[in-house]
């Protein structure tokens, strides 16, 4: 454990590493954030960074943090659960409400356990905290694999609400300028467009045909090409259920490949992304990164069609996994 800084209410911050072979990865309290990820054959840390804590006090990117209580947007930030509408929670986002509201998950402080092969963080989000029912008990593990990282969020309440977790961590596989040279494939053939504000809409669309289509290998610049200069922010839905392979990154010597058992994932390409100086002395800005974020259907819950809606059932615990593993290609 080593200090990483303050937050903005003077509460202490800790950086919490584990390692093995292959991997090291650190985690600090402030938010559940991941703050580095190395591969140790290249030396190389995969996420988007910084060396302390103001630095993740001037962005607002959400940068490696854990989301919640929901991820991504909640139309005009109301929703209705059990026959009553909640709302309107924070705007903050083309109208709607976005990644927790004025003060989600990313910036509380966790209590954090060390143990051998995993940290473990926990928070208890008050009953109407950013205006989500119930007291929720949200627990989010860390876990050492060979090579990579298993991410596991749990969440139990009192009463029905919501709880739809992601990990906001932003990808770079080479710590060049932009990820436009990057190769993406996708296990997807169902995405979502987006209406003007940004939010996935109800209905899903077939890729083939599309710029959206990533079911074979190609670069982020084929299809910034066919998009436009905003690249990808767009939801996609994976069949099946389970953990499964969703997408995979690669670019020279390192594959990034991200298994869950959400209904599907969210693919960024980082336009939005500020410019700042982060670790390493690395420039953000945007396409600087990509982000693979798994998670539920945005604003699922005000869907009739969408049927996997991200409610926490009174006493009944919710759990998600998010697995990222690096991988090497055959030299």
């Amino acid at each position: 454990m080593k200090y990483f800084g303050q937050d903005t209410k003077g509460n202490d911050v800790y950086l919490h590493t584990l390692e093995n072979e292959k991997i090291r990865f650190s985690v600090m309290d402030y938010g559940a954030t991941l703050v580095s990820f190395t591969d140790k054959e290249t030396g190389r840390d995969i996420v988007l960074g910084f060396d302390d804590m103001q630095g993740y006090l001037n962005q607002d990117c959400y940068i490696g943090a854990s989301i919640g209580r929901t991820a991504n947007r909640i139309g005009k930030g109301l929703f209705t659960l059990n026959g009553k509408t909640y709302g309107p929670l924070f705007i903050n986002n083309g109208g709607n409400c976005n990644h927790g509201g004025k003060e989600g998950f990313d910036k509380k402080i966790f209590k954090a356990e060390e143990k051998e092969d995993r940290l473990i963080f926990t928070y208890l989000s008050p009953d109407m905290e950013e205006g989500y029912p119930g007291n929720l008990a949200v627990k989010i593990t860390y876990i050492l694999l060979d090579s990579g990282i298993e991410i596991i969020s749990e969440g139990e309440s009192d009463q029905d609400t919501l709880f739809a977790f992601t990990n906001h961590s932003y990808f770079n596989l080479d710590m060049s300028p932009t990820v436009m040279d990057h190769k993406i494939r996708l296990d997807s053939h169902l995405y979502a467009e987006n209406d003007a504000n940004g939010m996935a809409e109800e209905e899903m669309y077939e890729v083939s045909g599309t710029p959206y289509d990533f079911s074979e290998y190609k670069t982020l610049r084929q299809g910034y090409a066919e998009v436009g200069e905003k690249g990808f922010d767009h939801y996609y839905e994976v069949e099946g259920e389970g953990i499964r392979h969703m997408a995979a990154a690669k670019c020279g010597d390192l594959e990034l490949h991200m298994s869950s058992d959400f209904p599907g994932f969210h693919l960024y390409t980082a336009y939005w992304l500020g410019e700042w100086t982060g670790k390493y002395g690395f420039r953000t800005g945007s396409s600087a990164a990509f982000c693979f974020e798994a998670e539920y259907h945005p604003n699922g819950i005000n869907y009739e069609t969408v049927a996997a809606k991200p409610i926490v059932y009174a006493e009944k615990p919710m759990k998600h996994h998010i697995v990222f593993e690096i991988r090497h290609p055959e030299r």
